[in-house]
């Protein structure tokens, strides 16, 4: 996979802006990625770099429900070290994901045909613009996915294993309500905090809520840009769409 992501050039001075996509455009299908570059293996929740882009994996998949293109990567990986520190098996179910947790299982939807599959996420990726989720050969073999390259999908979260079972039962989940919750929208982050104070009082005169969060990046501390307010997960995905249309395609929905 590549290297290069869509993203939105918000013009202030200075300012370093720090984006994760979740609603991505759509790219010219094409057999395989060219290039694949991974991301580290120590890199579960601190955020990483790939090219000029860092990523923020998210502490924990509730309500997470996200659509764009799947592809696929195969045999060139087989055999190699995934993120989490796996090798990476082709035949194996499983998902290259940019900011899920590692070890999150997911349901993932063919919108073409309707076919569905669970996987593991147990990698990073993909980094190329328009791609939300990246499937092993046989996963993407079983949404019929592997002729096209690529094919438009749903991911929805379904949490992490219960501990509390062992390997030789059915696989179960964590129950949770991925729809309803705590939901804010992230506009963007910043290095300088004046800046990001600077965004955030012109935000609040037009939307609720419109508040920092700090996080801390190594020495260097960040400020993330929020708005808004939302128990139900719909609303809140409808209010992004919303948002977007009016200047800032790289709002994404987020749980606080």
């Amino acid at each position: 996979m590549g290297n290069t992501i869509f993203r939105h050039i918000f013009s202030i001075s200075t300012a370093v802006l720090l984006f994760i996509f979740t609603l991505e455009g759509c790219l010219p299908r094409q057999p395989l990625p060219e290039k694949r570059e991974p991301a580290p293996s120590n890199q579960k929740i601190s955020p990483y770099k790939i090219g000029n882009i860092w990523y923020h994996p998210i502490p924990h998949s509730r309500g997470f429900r996200q659509e764009g293109l799947a592809s696929w990567y195969g045999k060139d990986f087989h055999g190699k070290k995934t993120a989490n520190g796996e090798i990476y098996n082709m035949y194996a179910m499983t998902a290259a994901h940019k900011t899920l947790p590692l070890g999150t299982w997911v349901r993932i939807e063919n919108k073409v045909n309707d076919k569905k599959i669970t996987v593991r996420i147990n990698d990073r990726g993909p980094f190329v613009a328009g791609r939300i989720i990246d499937l092993s050969y046989t996963a993407a073999k079983e949404l019929d996915i592997v002729g096209p390259g690529t094919a438009p999908v749903e991911v929805i979260a379904l949490g992490t294993p219960d501990p509390d079972k062992d390997e030789k039962t059915p696989l179960t989940f964590i129950p949770g309500d991925y729809y309803s919750g705590n939901f804010v929208i992230q506009i963007g982050a910043f290095k300088e905090r004046e800046n990001a104070e600077r965004l955030t009082h012109s935000l609040s005169g037009e939307y609720e809520n419109a508040h920092l969060v700090p996080f801390q990046l190594g020495m260097e501390t960040f400020y993330r840009v929020r708005i808004g307010h939302f128990s139900d997960l719909s609303e809140a995905k409808a209010f992004e769409e919303a948002i977007a249309s009016k200047g800032f395609p790289q709002a994404f929905v987020v749980a606080e």
